[in-house]
This record gives C-alpha cells, sequence and structure tokens, in this order.
C-alpha cells in the first residue's frame, strides 16, 4: 500500500513526518533528516526519542522471550517428532544410521541415551517413562524415593524419537508396531526384559505407588506370595518401616532366594526375617486368583490359614520375548525364552541385531547394573559401527559378572551379600549402597540432576 513503511522503526518517523512537514533550506529543497532533527522542538524530539526507546525495549523483550521460550521447546518437545509430517506416515523410514531400541526399560533408557547425539534413535516404549527397578520395593514405603526413581523419557532424551507402542513384530529391517506404525532399522537392539503391566502415563504409576502406600498403612496384615530376592526385600522395607504390622512370607520352594542364593545364605535371610516377627511358610503356594476381590483369609497348599489385609504378588515374570517368537529371530530364542549372543551381544552372531538384559541368556544374575553394563558395551560398539565398517576385533567384548556377589536389601541399612567364598548379613554389606540406592547416581548417569536424599528422616532401628 502507498505510504507505508515495512520498516517499524522508519514507521515512526513517517508518521512523525506526515505530521511535521519537512522544512526546507533557503534554495528550496528540503532539508536533510539531521537538519529536520535540529529544528524540531525540544519537545518533540524527546518524544521521538521516548518512541524509539519503547520500541527498542519491546524489540529485544520480545527477542528474549522468543529466544528463550524456543530453548525450551527445543529442550523439551524435540523428542516428540511430528509423525504426521512425514510423506509415508505408516512407515518412519531408515537414514542410513538408525538405532531403533525395543524396550524402555533401565538397559534400554541408557542406551537410548548414550547413543541420541551419535545416530538416529528411535526408542519404542508403551510408557512415557522409565524407572529404576531396583527402588520400586522402597517407594512403596518411601514417597522421598518416588518422584526421583520414575523418570519421563523426554526429561534425558531431547534428540530422539519416541514411539508410545509396543513391538509386535519384526523382520531383517522393519519393526511392526502396536499403532500399526512400521520402524525400519539399520540396528536393533531388543531390551525387552520381563512382562509387567505398567500404566501408559508416569502420573499413573505414581498414583499406583501412592495406593500401594496407603495400602501398607491401613493394613495390620500383609501377605506377600513369593520368597524370591523381590518378596524378601518387600517384606524387610514393610518391617522395618512399620514394625507393628504382621508379615507373612508364603514361597513354594524349600528355601528363601532359591535361584540366586546358597543354602547358607538363604538360611541367613530367613534368620534375619525371623528375629523381625516376619512369618515365612516355606513349600507351600496360594491361588491368589482364585479368592474374592476383598478377601481377608488366604488357604494355602497346606492347608494353612493366612490373615491379610493386603497382599503381593513377588513371583517371577515371564521374559517379554514371545513377540519374537514368529519372526526371523525366532531359532535364536532358547528353551527359556531368551536371546541367545556372543560375546559382543549379538544376537545369534547378527551384525546389526543386539539384545541387553534380562532376555538375554548371558550368564550371570539379572540385576540391573550388570544391565547397565551391557547396554554401555553395546552403545560403544554401535558409535563405532554408525560411522562405518568395523573391524571384528576392534568390537568390545562384554565379560559376565560373577555368579556369586548378589546383594539383597533388608531394609534401609542392612543387606545379605553373598561372595564366592562366603556370606555376609548386617550392616556391612548394607553400606556398599548408600541410603537412596543409587538413585542419585543414575539420575546422573541420564545426565539429570541427582536430587538430593537429604531431607528423609532416619529411623529408629
Amino acid at each position: 500500500m502507498e505510504g507505508t513503511n515495512p520498516n517499524p522503526r522508519d514507521h515512526t518517523v513517517v508518521l512523525d513526518a506526515a505530521h511535521h512537514p519537512p522544512s526546507h533550506d533557503p534554495k528550496g529543497q528540503p532539508s536533510s533528516p539531521a537538519s529536520a532533527w535540529e529544528e524540531a522542538s525540544r519537545e518533540e524530539r524527546i518524544s521521538l526519542q521516548g518512541r524509539r526507546a519503547e520500541w527498542c525495549r519491546l524489540s529485544l523483550f520480545s527477542f528474549g522471550f522468543a529466544l528463550v521460550a524456543g530453548m525450551e521447546v527445543e529442550k523439551r518437545h524435540l523428542c516428540w517428532r511430528n509423525w504426521d509430517s512425514m510423506e509415508e506416515p505408516s512407515m518412519l523410514r531408515s537414514t542410513g544410521d538408525r538405532v531403533v531400541i525395543v524396550g524402555g526399560g533401565i538397559a534400554g533408557a541408557l542406551l537410548a541415551k548414550t547413543l541420541q547425539n551419535h545416530a538416529d534413535v528411535v526408542l519404542i516404549d508403551p510408557k512415557d517413562y522409565f524407572e529404576i527397578p531396583w527402588a520400586n520395593l522402597r517407594a512403596k514405603v518411601d514417597q522421598f524415593s518416588v518422584e526421583r526413581a520414575v523418570i519421563p523419557h523426554s526429561d534425558y532424551l531431547t534428540h530422539a524419537w519416541i514411539v508410545a507402542a509396543s513391538a509386535t513384530g519384526v523382520d531383517d529391517s522393519v519393526v511392526l508396531t502396536s499403532i500399526g506404525r512400521a520402524v525400519a532399522y539399520d540396528f536393533l537392539v531388543i531390551a525387552t526384559g520381563r512382562t509387567c503391566i505398567r500404566p501408559a502415563k508416569r502420573s499413573e504409576r505414581l498414583e499406583m505407588f501412592t495406593q500401594d502406600k496407603e495400602r501398607i498403612e491401613r493394613a495390620k496384615t500383609v501377605m506377600i506370595v513369593g520368597g524370591g530376592p523381590i518378596g524378601v526385600e518387600l517384606a524387610a522395607e514393610i518391617v522395618i518401616t512399620y514394625p507393628d504390622k504382621r508379615v507373612t512370607i508364603v514361597h513354594g520352594g524349600p528355601r528363601l532366594l532359591t535361584s540366586v542364593m546358597s543354602p547358607k545364605a538363604s538360611a541367613k535371610a530367613l534368620e534375619w526375617l525371623r528375629y523381625k516377627k516376619v512369618t515365612v511358610l516355606l513349600d507351600q503356594t496360594v491361588d491368589v486368583a482364585a479368592a474374592p476381590p476383598d478377601a481377608k483369609e488366604f488357604t494355602t497348599s497346606a492347608g494353612e490359614t493366612v490373615a491379610a489385609d493386603c497382599h503381593f504378588l513377588c513371583t517371577g515374570r515371564p521374559l517379554a520375548s514371545a513377540w519374537l517368537r514368529e519372526s526371523f529371530l525366532n531359532e535364536h530364542v532358547n528353551g527359556e525364552g531368551q536371546l541367545c549372543v556372543d560375546e559382543h551381544l549379538r544376537v545369534g552372531g547378527r551384525k546389526n541385531v543386539f539384545a541387553v538384559g534380562d532376555v538375554t541368556d548371558v550368564p550371570e544374575a539379572k540385576q540391573g547394573h550388570l544391565a547397565q553394563r551391557q547396554a554401555m558395551v553395546v552403545s560403544r560398539n554401535l558409535k563405532l559401527m554408525v560411522k562405518g565398517a568395523v573391524k571384528e576385533e576392534k568390537l568390545h567384548r562384554y565379560k559376565p559378572g560373577a555368579k556369586s556377589g548378589m546383594t539383597v536389601m533388608l531394609g534401609r541399612y542392612d543387606a545379605l551379600s553373598e561372595l564366592p567364598f562366603m556370606s555376609l548379613l548386617g550392616s556391612l554389606p548394607g553400606a556398599v549402597k548408600p541410603r537412596d540406592l543409587f538413585i542419585s547416581r543414575t539420575r546422573r548417569m541420564m545426565g539429570l540432576k541427582s536430587k538430593p536424599y537429604n531431607n528423609m528422616p532416619r529411623l529408629n532401628m
């Protein structure tokens, strides 16, 4: 439009000139802007200066706000890419260095975090968070742990894709998901762990912990089904936090911790629990599913009656590998549902398919810190491989952890540790793990603030 000026600063001057025609020199020519400025009244100068200063302040404020907001959006939402803007919405195509990680547990999350700046990373996980598994039991009785141990994927993944779905199938180049999206890969890492029903949203998971804590607080009697590491640790957390609760463990084996510790270590665990007035029923089972939802008493296979205002199932869960049975990897799934891996953690020796965590057949205790070690070995190997061809001898090898060396926490301060030639019970092995169960260290590994754990009151033992 005639008479307009796209430049805001010039526009201010034009409006000013429209009301104050330019002065002329004696020869009749318009005077220069400098002359016009000199001839302007003091009030006009102040007015013009004020408008220019105000424009500068607004411009700087707008620029600063946009910059900060843009940085925050980039930080928080870069991981959530716009799927609908793709040419082929149902297919996420490969880019030549794409690493697809199936499973967002402790191993898959760490792997995605360490690779996101080195490759095009896609994390397939039905949840929007991961949780620190060894802190789960503490979180049922201690709300200080919950917020720190359940971590949104978006907090640590700033340069990765996140597909909120489960994997339903796979071939030699594409992973199929439960939402109908096919994700192409150059490198695949399977980190699905064990089957476990978890809500998709972090807020819902936090609410589950709150409900569990409230159930325990209201209950006078608690029954724990399963005497493995999870059942023993949960019983210990409850009796240490609530000494007046009557806790009963029902275990189907002849001794506690059957598959992970020696008979001597099991005997020490049993002695500690009985000292804390925990009732332990061995060689017995209980069918919780057959009881009414509001049942307060349960009958074991031996005919004993167990009173329980609330109960927890702490039995073993199957491996999350059933979806691989109909895939090209079926021949590498053993009878126990484990993926057979080589020394580089490659599945069946395939050059571009890896597995980490509980789902592997690595001969070691299935513990979180060992799953993290596996993830770091695969991360180092993939950083080499995405750069191009790499010689076999350059790849990093995974050395399985010792079969002995298992530690079971017994509350906040005691623990039971089994070493190659002995087992230790008490505060000495308990001191090996910090009070927050390595939550702070794990958060630092993920590039997050550790959030100090100093505000939790010490309990009287």
